[in-house]
């Protein structure tokens, strides 16, 4: 299953691999790939993610926003 967002607020790579980082802990996450031109971020799974899991671990990475797309 993919599922997409858009998460907002990122400004360099370093966001960028902070984003990945804390979303690909969260439990079920077999891959994340987040493009900072568009702010577009897609989460593979083997089943669907809560999104509150998914707002929680964007918070975690810094100041950013996260929406479901």
């Amino acid at each position: 299953m993919i599922s997409k967002y858009t998460v907002s607020g990122m400004t360099c790579g370093n966001c960028v691999n902070h984003v990945t980082e804390e979303v690909s802990e969260v439990e079920c996450v077999a891959n994340v790939t987040v493009t900072l031109e568009d702010g577009s971020m897609l989460v593979e799974s083997a089943e669907r993610i809560p999104f509150d899991a998914i707002i929680e671990a964007v918070r975690e990475a810094g100041s950013y926003s996260v929406v479901e797309a």
